[in-house]
């Protein structure tokens, strides 16, 4: 059960991120490249979760 709760919080946080870079008032290039480090994390993270990583 622990691991649903960790898998749902480590989603709603990537989320939280990929909406605060697009509210960053940078250029498009910048926030593309945010976006990918955030989703890479983001596979990362849920994959060492479920102990795949």
């Amino acid at each position: 059960m622990s691991i649903i709760i960790s898998i749902l919080i480590t989603a709603l946080v990537i989320a939280l991120a990929l909406y605060l870079v697009q509210k960053l008032p940078i250029d498009s290039t910048m926030k593309q490249m945010a976006q990918i480090v955030v989703i890479v994390v983001g596979i990362v993270l849920l994959l060492s979760y479920l102990d795949l990583f």
